[in-house]
């Protein structure tokens, strides 16, 4: 990969060269977490003497006034003095009537530094559109772009009440990349270690791109991952003291520390954090799934409102507070090489790939690739996890409704042997019990015209087709299916 080569990100790249090309002036929203890619995007659409670029930082408004009108008489080559412009509307427009006879592009990343809160928000926002109503003059484009990582405040610029309603032509979130666009960045890795590296990495673009793929990965995990002066670990372990309006982050920290530890639901976060499953706990829970740190699951077929169970997003924050703090003690004592060959290698990290993120591609894959490679047409998919009637554990990897109103049930390993007869006969058990326990969906996935989706990183055995069902669809996956040439669509 080039430093410039953008991964992933085309449709978005197409709406904003679009809008840049336009015949009117244009107005865009781009926003998504820290290190997801939004500056990286943002900088490599256009020729650097066509687009004014200012990054906020987080100091006041006055001080941003400031630097953003010297970063614009900077590039323009005009002059901008501060007593000329003491208002926000006054900066806006001398900003969008900057260089008239030629097509330009401002970028205002972290826009909301700019601001003094909400209401301050609110007031720039309010500014902004007035001069924008007014009709920039001009002879030649204008598009004007406004990013930043405080999600719900740029989020809250496009919704219903906002001084912006109505006047951006595009909203466009970023989100960390999936297993495949993150294998991209690693690309010289072979398949099994891409799913290794999105693990332990994450789909961040920052991360990955510290990663170098002409090392073998357990040396990328031990000095970015494990060593205490790992680049990556430090992101993970600061990256909520960077976020808005979040107070005594420590305490959030212990949330995303008790879902590494093991606890799903509010009630073992609480155990494990030794404190009441209080109105405070559930808001903080709450915040971290609305910045994104949390996904929230119940098992397929069941009401959003029960059994919720919840876990961490991102994959290296999950490697980090489910392995790389239970290895600190290691880590210390043996260093990171040894402590990854020692403690993590053998049992911990394979584990953990195949219970928590390969699932996880499973279901990006069928996102991704869906029905053009052979995969039934679902909506949504989803895992069941639990007891039967006989309180025995059971589990189904992937479970999901096609749209024609059938089942679609498989298994999902990721395992260095071919799939035997065994994984098949398994699957079909866990099924035949949880329908015996009163579970619908599962009577209907054992009918015949409901297909099974199996993906095996190990590929598949003879005895595996040998007991399969000839009258049933089976849909068989492996890492080659999961990872076809780049690009194709």
């Amino acid at each position: 990969m080039t430093p410039t080569a953008l991964i992933d990100r085309e449709a978005e790249s197409t709406r904003l060269r679009a809008l840049a090309e336009g015949e009117r002036p244009a107005l865009a929203l781009v926003h998504g977490r820290r290190r997801v890619g939004k500056t990286f995007l943002l900088s490599n659409l256009w020729p650097a003497e066509r687009v004014l670029y200012y990054s906020a930082s987080a100091t006041t408004p006055a001080i941003n006034r400031q630097t953003l009108l010297d970063e614009a008489a900077r590039w323009s080559e005009e002059e901008l003095r501060i007593e000329d412009h003491p208002t926000w509307r006054t900066v806006f427009r001398a900003l969008f009537g900057l260089r008239p006879d030629h097509p330009i592009v401002i970028v205002l990343d972290e826009f909301q530094y700019l601001a003094d809160g909400e209401r301050g928000m609110r007031e720039i926002a309010s500014e902004l559109n007035a001069v924008w109503e007014s009709g920039p003059s001009r002879a030649a484009g204008l598009l004007v772009v406004l990013s930043g990582s405080a999600v719900r405040t740029l989020e809250a610029l496009a919704a219903g009440g906002s001084p912006l309603y109505g006047r951006l032509d595009a909203v466009l979130p970023l989100s960390p990349f999936d297993y495949y666009d993150a294998g991209q960045m690693v690309s010289r890795y072979m398949l099994g270690d891409r799913v290794r590296a999105y693990a332990a990495f994450g789909g961040l673009p920052a991360n990955l791109a510290v990663v170098d793929d002409g090392r073998p990965l357990k040396e990328n995990i031990a000095e970015l991952l494990l060593s205490p002066h790992g680049v990556v670990r430090i992101r993970v372990q600061t990256e909520l003291d960077q976020e808005e309006g979040l107070r005594s982050t420590s305490r959030y920290r212990a949330v995303l520390a008790s879902i590494g530890l093991g606890a799903r639901t509010v009630g073992e976060i609480a155990s494990i954090m030794g404190q009441q499953s209080d109105t405070a706990l559930k808001r903080m829970i709450e915040q971290l799934e609305d910045l994104s740190y949390l996904v929230r699951e119940v098992n397929f077929g069941a009401s959003p409102q029960r059994g919720v169970r919840y876990r961490l997003a991102d994959p290296a924050t999950r490697f980090h507070h489910g392995i790389g703090l239970w290895a600190e003690s290691a880590v210390a004592a043996l260093g990171p090489e040894a402590a990854w060959r020692v403690r993590i290698e053998p049992e911990a990290f394979p584990s953990y790939v195949g219970r928590h993120v390969f699932e996880d591609v499973a279901r990006q894959a069928c996102r991704r690739w869906g029905p053009s490679r052979g995969l039934p047409a679902v909506a949504e998919w989803g895992r069941w996890s639990g007891q039967d009637r006989s309180r025995r554990e059971v589990e189904v990897d992937i479970a999901g409704r096609q749209l024609d109103g059938t089942m679609v049930t498989g298994s999902v390993k990721f395992r260095t042997r071919p799939a035997g007869a065994r994984t098949y006969l398994d699957h079909v058990v866990a099924l035949e019990r949880l329908a015996d326990s009163g579970h619908g969906w599962a009577q209907e996935a054992l009918d015949p015209i409901s297909p099974f989706w199996f993906v095996s990183a190990g590929g598949f055995a003879p005895s595996f087709h040998e007991t399969a069902d000839p009258a049933r669809e089976i849909v068989t996956w492996t890492l080659d299916d999961l990872y076809p040439p780049y690009p194709e669509s």
